[in-house]
């Protein structure tokens, strides 16, 4: 069963199970938080997403439930969509807008022709190092608790691909892009790596996930339309 923002109300007998549910998270939630609702929407425990999405970033979580999740993996491994900004002329240590601005650039040297022959370098299998600022793990600890303190950690390089790079408008110094790509690829990442390439240097600041494989975002609940759901014949899943 898929539950979507069309879904009016489930039966968790009927549900035993489990099922999987398309939710649209907010801006400033973790993909944590929108676990914990669920589980306190239905009295579950076994809950499991099945891709991270950072805070600033808004859209599509695939959230399985009961012994769906066990299926995890399936929508792991399917690709994403995304839609989102490069804001050129400076980095920042998380590579998006949650932390200071650095080395701040001119653009002057920036054009549109530059623009699009970088983003055709960026289309096929690349290369990215995951971000200090990441939930990777560095001797059982995650990579962010290590940056947070200012301690660089060495990451070993990882092959993305990148199906599709569009650029949908520019108006300097942001950039509005989508990308579709497989998992396990940090858009973070390409917007600091774009930038540099420009030689200006860049930021994301802002991202929204649009689709995982066939699902999308459109069909996907927010928390108040999750809270609307009626419960009927409460069994265990």
């Amino acid at each position: 069963m898929i539950v979507t923002k069309k879904t009016k109300q489930i039966n968790l007998t009927e549900s035993a199970d489990g099922f999987v549910l398309l939710f649209d998270k907010g801006k400033s939630k973790t993909s944590f938080d929108v676990i914990r609702e669920i589980r306190r929407k239905f009295g579950i425990k076994k809950v499991g997403h099945a891709g991270t999405l950072d805070p600033m970033a808004t859209g599509l979580l695939i959230v399985c439930v009961g012994k769906k999740t066990k299926e995890i993996f399936k929508f792991q491994d399917m690709e994403k969509t995304y839609t989102g900004t490069i804001t050129l002329g400076a980095s920042t240590p998380s590579m998006d807008a949650e932390t200071e601005l650095i080395n701040v650039r001119s653009i002057n040297d920036v054009s549109i022709d530059k623009i699009n022959k970088v983003k055709n370098s960026y289309i096929g299998e690349i290369e990215q190092v995951p971000p200090m600022f990441s939930a990777i793990k560095h001797k059982g600890k995650a990579l962010y608790k290590y940056a947070r303190k200012g301690v660089e950690v060495e990451r070993q390089p990882r092959k993305v691909n990148i199906n599709s790079f569009l650029i949908h408008q520019i108006v300097l110094p942001n950039v509005d892009f989508e990308i579709e790509c497989s998992k396990g690829t940090y858009i973070r990442v390409i917007a600091n790596d774009f930038g540099e390439t420009l030689g200006c240097g860049g930021y994301l600041t802002k991202l929204r996930r649009t689709a995982i494989g066939p699902y999308k975002v459109e069909d996907a609940l927010t928390i108040e339309e999750l809270n609307k759901i009626e419960i009927i014949d409460s069994g265990s899943v």
